[in-house]
């Protein structure tokens, strides 16, 4: 099992920076893709940004040029630095991982609890 802790997150001005960071523990096979998603009020959970483990990104178009997902395959841990924050921005964030389990290898997902975000002047 892995679990996922999530970090980094608060109230900001409009225009202002975040960095969300979440830290993995517990025993995998693997981790493959790891991200972010956010829910914000009333509205259903979306996926924020994805990063594979090797490199490769993709970001939904409301975040791009904005948001930048990166993750440390040592420590298994993936960050999300969020700038030119505005109001629609305002949600709950969770750090999500598939991973592969030691036994059998079966692909799995992980969520985290979630951190706030909220963007107000």
């Amino acid at each position: 099992q892995v679990q996922l802790v999530e970090s980094g997150g608060g109230l900001v001005q409009p225009g202002g920076s975040l960095r969300l960071s979440c830290a993995s523990s517990g025993v995998a096979y693997s981790i493959d893709t790891m991200g972010w998603y956010r829910r914000a009020p009333g509205k259903q959970r979306e996926v924020v940004a994805r990063i594979t483990s090797g490199g490769s990104t993709n970001y939904a178009d409301s975040v791009k040029g904005r948001f930048t997902i990166s993750r440390d395959n040592f420590k298994n841990t993936v960050s999300l630095q969020m700038d030119r924050l505005n109001s629609e921005d305002t949600a709950v964030y969770y750090c999500n991982a598939d991973y592969r389990s030691v036994v059998g290898r079966s692909l799995l997902t992980s969520w985290g609890q979630g951190t706030q975000v909220t963007v107000s002047s």
